[in-house]
This record gives C-alpha cells, sequence and structure tokens, in this order.
C-alpha cells in the first residue's frame, strides 16, 4: 500500500491520481493509525523548510513515521522539500531536518546562474540518473522533469547522490540511503517520465 503522508502541504491528490490510474493501491494518511498500515511511504512538501517541518512535527505522525522508516525499514520517498526535509538542516530556516540522510540544505547562487530569470529554479531540466538504480528503471539519461525550488541538498556522502541536475552548478537532484530516497524535481508534474518513476517506487 503506497501511503502518502498528508501533513498539510504538497501535491496530494496529484498523487493519488497517478498511482490509481496505475491501479496500484494507494491510502493517505493524516492520522498516526494510517501511518502503521502503510508498506511505502510518499512524503510530499512545497514552501519553506521551517514550515514544513513544524506541520509535521504538529500533525501528530512524526513519531510514527520516524520508527516505520528507521526501524521498519520500509521505502519512503521525500519529494520536493520532502527530500530536503530529510536533510539536517536548511540555509532556509532554523528548524531541525529528519536527518534521516545526513547533509545540508543550501541556496543556490544567483550569480551562477546564467539566465535572466535565476531564482526559483522553475521548470523542465533534466537529471543525469547513477546506473543500476532501479527508481529510475525506464528512464534514458538527460530525462526530462519539471522543477520548483530555490535550495538544493548537499549530501555528506556523495556516494548516496543517485542524480545530478545542472542549475548554475551541478547539484544532487536525487538521493539515496538505504530505504530512504529524496527526489528534488515533481514526479507529479513531469508526465510520462514522472509516472513511471512513481511506478517504479512502488516495486521497489
Amino acid at each position: 500500500m503506497i501511503t502518502i503522508i498528508d501533513y498539510g502541504l504538497g501535491n496530494i491528490r496529484a498523487f493519488h491520481n497517478v498511482y490509481e490510474r496505475l491501479s496500484i493501491p494507494v491510502k493517505v494518511a493524516r492520522v498516526l493509525e494510517e501511518v502503521e498500515e502503510a508498506s511505502k511511504i510518499i512524503l510530499p512538501g512545497v514552501g519553506s523548510f521551517d514550515y514544513a517541518m513544524r506541520q509535521l512535527n504538529s500533525s501528530g505522525m512524526r513519531e510514527v513515521l520516524e520508527r516505520r522508516v528507521i526501524d521498519d525499514k520500509i521505502p519512503v520517498m521525500g519529494i520536493c522539500v520532502g527530500m530536503q526535509m530529510l536533510a539536517d538542516s536548511s540555509e532556509e530556516g532554523t528548524e531541525p531536518g529528519l536527518g534521516w540522510i545526513k547533509g545540508n540544505v543550501c541556496k543556490f547562487d544567483a550569480n551562477l546562474i546564467p539566465f535572466k530569470s535565476r531564482l526559483p529554479h522553475m521548470g523542465w531540466n533534466t537529471i543525469v540518473p547513477k546506473e543500476n538504480v532501479n527508481l529510475f528503471n525506464g528512464i534514458e539519461n538527460h530525462g526530462r522533469f519539471y522543477f520548483l525550488h530555490s535550495y538544493y541538498f548537499e549530501c555528506d556522502e556523495k556516494s548516496q547522490v543517485i542524480s545530478t541536475t545542472d542549475y548554475g552548478i551541478t547539484y544532487a537532484s536525487a538521493v539515496n540511503k538505504e530505504n530512504v530516497y529524496g527526489i528534488q524535481f515533481h514526479p507529479e508534474k513531469s508526465h510520462n517520465n514522472g509516472i513511471r518513476l512513481l511506478n517504479n517506487f512502488a516495486k521497489l
């Protein structure tokens, strides 16, 4: 069962619709009992890092979410700000992150971005996926995905970076440590490549 964590942020309905079209069992969790039943978890997120962390902390679901992910080792995928929340901290705020993948969230240096409209990084861009990562099965090198963000995940362990994207710098657009995955782009807005990635996650 794919379980989407609804703590007040993210494109919940869009993810739900994709999985329904794929005929993959899916539900939305708003209380801790619903997280208990999950076999795979999606942690979406939009907006600022601190607000997202406060929303999750006040949802009543964080403790059971951490137990299911850290102790039970069920797969989880953080998306956009949901990916950034996996880090230890963010330059965007002062709240501590989940710390599931060691690293810090940093703001792009606008001076390095050779475009008139510099921040946020918004629109279509390509990813370079690491070889032999099941999450990217069937997705070509330089596959296009939709992005919307001004901060990026600086991963402490470079071996945990599973895709990169160029935007002024080459940065981690996806990370993975054991059962924990984070992707910076929005698969629910990325047409066929996004649908394929969400389907791949369901098969992990």
